[in-house]
């Protein structure tokens, strides 16, 4: 299985202890995803137009615990009233009275990542993402986001209107404010391990390229001072370059700091690598 559907199975176990929340949760999955229709009979059919175990399984949960829906409905009876009273027009975005509780925004998020929500393998990237039949949808689902101070935007996709996250601090904050606890916690172990991995071979490279560039410079330095030393203008040149160049000869492998120790007076790094660059530069010109 995906990350992405561990979440949602996760997410599918998780039933709100008061009623508003779950009428905030089933709210979000049918105007996401659901559809109810009604035969010549009166038989009623209430289903999911997008596939997944984890929402079929939480919607029809959340219409048995919450309106008493089981397989058996018709338009007559009081529980279909009362659920189409409270859902309203399931093409709108969801009341905003239903929302009015930060419990119950919590409750219509983890809705509506079941109903349309999707989240890439931390291990490869940071994306979540809702993909919404309308503007409206989509600007519910980022006022939502934004009321637990997620930065979440929206950007069109052929002819839906997708929600997305992608900084994966935010992500790991909107796990937990949908309550995938076990998910949250795998998802930061993987994305601190992830970073930390990152920021040590960003640091390794670095040095590596640091060391290359003090060896290059070292063997032309080298190159340099003994150019000098076969033409016989060592001896002619001022102290300090002299017994610089003579350090350098003697201690190839040295660093600049290592080798402005061993000078008398000792110089620092900067001072050394003066009078390195004075050395080839005098070279450079004798060539």
């Amino acid at each position: 299985m995906s990350f992405s559907s561990d979440v949602k199975e996760e997410l599918a176990e998780v039933i709100p202890q008061a009623r508003h929340c779950m009428i905030a949760e089933i709210s979000a999955i049918m105007h996401l995803a659901g559809q109810i229709g009604v035969s010549a009979d009166g038989g009623v059919t209430i289903g999911f137009n997008k596939a997944g175990s984890s929402l079929i399984k939480k919607g029809f949960t959340l219409l048995e615990i919450t309106f008493n829906i089981g397989k058996s409905l018709k338009s007559t009876d009081p529980e279909f009233d009362a659920l189409v009273k409270c859902l309203g027009d399931l093409k709108s975005p969801v009341d905003d009275l239903t929302l009015k509780n930060p419990c119950c925004r919590r409750a219509f998020l983890r809705g509506a990542f079941l109903a349309t929500g999707s989240l890439s393998d931390p291990d490869k990237g940071y994306h979540l993402e809702f993909v919404c039949d309308s503007d409206a949808q989509a600007d519910q689902i980022v006022r939502a986001c934004s009321d637990f101070e997620i930065s979440a935007r929206k950007t069109l996709r052929r002819d839906e209107t997708v929600v997305y996250v992608k900084e994966g601090e935010m992500i790991g904050e909107l796990l937990s404010v949908m309550g995938a606890r076990k998910s949250y916690m795998d998802f930061e172990n993987r994305r601190i391990y992830k970073d930390v991995s990152n920021t040590v071979n960003r640091r390794v490279n670095c040095e590596t390229s640091n060391i290359r560039k003090t060896v290059t410079a070292a063997a032309r330095q080298l190159e340099d001072i003994r150019y000098l030393e076969e033409h016989g203008m060592l001896d002619s040149l001022p102290d300090q370059l002299r017994e610089a160049a003579y350090g350098r000869l003697e201690n190839p492998d040295a660093t600049l700091s290592e080798l402005g120790a061993m000078m008398d007076p000792p110089v620092g790094k900067s001072g050394i690598n003066h009078r390195l660059a004075k050395l080839s530069e005098i070279a450079r010109k004798k060539m």
